[in-house]
């Protein structure tokens, strides 16, 4: 027996009672509910709802359909609202396979962005099967969930079109793989604090125009890290090392970044610094922050001043990789369900092995090797493209802060 569909949409002024009600109708008829969805704008209902029927023509379906048509026009007349009707194949309906979610953030977003995307998923066969606002400040971030594309094609599409309209863009496969991330390890200087610890050390020195000179080729990648922070940290042979104390008390986190490490460690994730810069400033932040792994250089220290020399292994680029693969080790999870979170070129590595690569504020050769890029200023602009939204965020706080206050 053929299995056909109904689709029934309701449009029209949001109230308690409109499902409650269209499905009281539906259930004196015999239909299975195949799928919902519901969304509110600016108090106005959209509400869509497939049900599938036995068709054929010794079923008397044309009486049925026409019965609970009628049912169900009564019921919008009576709310004020608006009633669509079309009907299908179940072998239709089936959704495409290869799902993604594309997340488009910007500091606004015009029209033109939304009709480039949008142009973009269509040029490539794919569908938007859905629309949400995770996000409307201190960003504006929409999520389109696409069926019918390749990641990886789509990927260099959208980011074409997402340089052209000034606006970021992410593309995810849904499902289990993203919701199973559950580490993130993130960069320190120009990710999770605002500038770069070398400099203010520099400053206190003297040399900070030397400093800031090399530390611009090493993000660049036109010089080996390695190297440049021997050069650099020569620079500060002598300085006292109160001077760290003062540092400590200079440094600025990036917009967001508590907000980051809170969300994500109430969600049970585990989180980790790993950084080119200094222990006797990153341990302040993972005190203050609650972070759960880290790994830094540490400056030798004698008779109270630096010596211009670090102390043991240098955390490298090679060296935050295997620091991503260590966390990863120490929290039983395998690399896939990491998150890196970098700027520079001393970050590639870990934002090639992890699961999810992110170039935050980054560089030009870290955003093409990234995963995605953020360029907004706010480091929790990240949640979203975990899926998290803003909303989400605003009640978790709230119900924290009323828990506090009893």
């Amino acid at each position: 027996m053929d299995q056909r569909t109904l689709l029934i949409t309701l449009n029209g002024p949001d109230r308690p009672g409109v499902t409650s009600r269209l499905f009281s109708v539906l259930s004196g008829f015999p239909v299975t509910v195949s799928d919902i969805e519901q969304v509110v704008i600016r108090g106005r209902l959209t509400l869509g709802v497939l049900v599938a029927y036995a068709g054929g023509p010794s079923t008397g379906t044309g009486t049925t359909l026409g019965a609970m048509w009628t049912a169900v026009e009564r019921v919008a007349e009576d709310l004020g609202m608006e009633v669509e009707l079309s009907t299908g194949s179940q072998a239709k309906e089936q959704r495409r396979r290869g799902r993604l979610s594309v997340s488009v953030l910007g500091a606004t977003l015009q029209p033109a962005a939304i009709a480039g995307i949008a142009g973009r998923i269509a040029a490539a066969g794919a569908n938007i099967d859905r629309i949400e606002r995770l996000a409307q400040w201190p960003v504006t971030c929409i999520e389109l969930s696409v069926s019918g594309a390749d990641p990886t094609s789509l990927r260099v599409e959208l980011a074409a079109e997402a340089a052209a309209q000034e606006v970021d863009v992410a593309v995810q496969r849904t499902g289990l793989s993203r919701r199973a991330k559950r580490l993130i390890v993130m960069d320190v200087d120009s990710t999770l604090i605002q500038g770069e610890v070398i400099e203010l050390l520099a400053a206190h020195a003297g040399c900070l125009d030397e400093v800031a000179r090399v530390t611009e080729e090493a993000m660049r990648g036109e010089l080996d890290f390695a190297e440049s922070l021997r050069r650099r940290v020569t620079l500060l042979e002598g300085l006292p090392a109160e001077v760290l104390d003062h540092v400590r008390k200079e440094v600025v986190l990036t917009p967001g970044a508590r907000t980051l490490v809170r969300t994500l460690k109430r969600l049970d994730y585990r989180f980790a610094i790993v950084s080119g810069g200094f222990t006797q400033i990153t341990d302040g932040l993972v005190e203050e922050l609650g972070i759960d792994y880290s790994a830094a250089n540490m400056l030798e220290v004698i008779d109270g001043r630096l010596t211009g020399r670090v102390v043991g292994e240098v955390v490298d680029r090679p060296g935050k990789a295997r620091a991503l693969e260590r966390f990863a080790r120490e929290a039983g999870l395998p690399i896939s369900q990491t998150v890196a979170i970098g700027d520079g070129a001393n970050d590639l590595d870990m934002i090639a092995a992890a699961g999810l690569g992110i170039a935050f504020n980054a560089k030009p050769v870290v955003r093409q090797a990234a995963d995605t890029a953020v360029n907004t200023p706010y480091l929790d602009s990240i949640l979203y493209l975990l899926g998290i939204s803003r909303d989400e965020v605003e009640a978790a706080d709230a119900e924290d802060g009323a828990l506090a206050a009893g």
